[in-house]
């Protein structure tokens, strides 16, 4: 397995297929505002960094993490890993890539948000140091943080 920079034309049709199949159902939005979003994945793509694991440098990523970096403020965006890799520390893996990354370039708070419905998204953070800061109402989810 390789750790990478995401290439665009390799790897963009299946993080979306990530995004489908491993974020999309977790989700409490209804489907206008997902389908709103799918729209606004290719900007937000564009900005930040985003790290995939493949099987080969020339093969489609089988997980995916995007990060944005503002001062010292790591921001995990999205990350996932397909259904058929999970358990192999794939999730581990890229997170220590996005902290040992964002920590170079002057980081030291890493914070994630995590839909309401995603309880094995949630222990995993918790799992990686992470802590509950707050729940948000209005957008359903748990926002954590780590000093990083």
């Amino acid at each position: 397995m390789v750790i990478r920079q995401r290439k665009s034309k390799l790897d963009d049709a299946a993080i979306m297929r990530l995004i489908d199949t491993e974020l999309v159902p977790l989700s409490h939005m209804g489907e206008n505002d997902i389908n709103k979003i799918r729209k606004e994945i290719p900007l937000r793509m564009s900005r930040g960094m985003t790290f995939v694991i493949s099987p080969s440098p020339d093969k489609e990523a089988l997980a995916f993490i995007h990060l944005l970096m503002h001062g010292e403020l790591l921001y995990i965006d999205m990350m996932a890993v397909s259904a058929k890799e999970q358990r192999k520390r794939y999730g581990e893996t890229l997170l220590h890539k996005a902290e040992t990354f964002a920590t170079s370039r002057g980081c030291k708070i890493s914070k994630v948000m995590v839909d309401e419905g995603n309880m094995k998204g949630l222990q995993f953070y918790q799992k990686q140091g992470y802590r509950i800061i707050r729940y948000i109402m209005i957008s359903r989810c748990f926002e954590l943080e780590k000093n990083i």
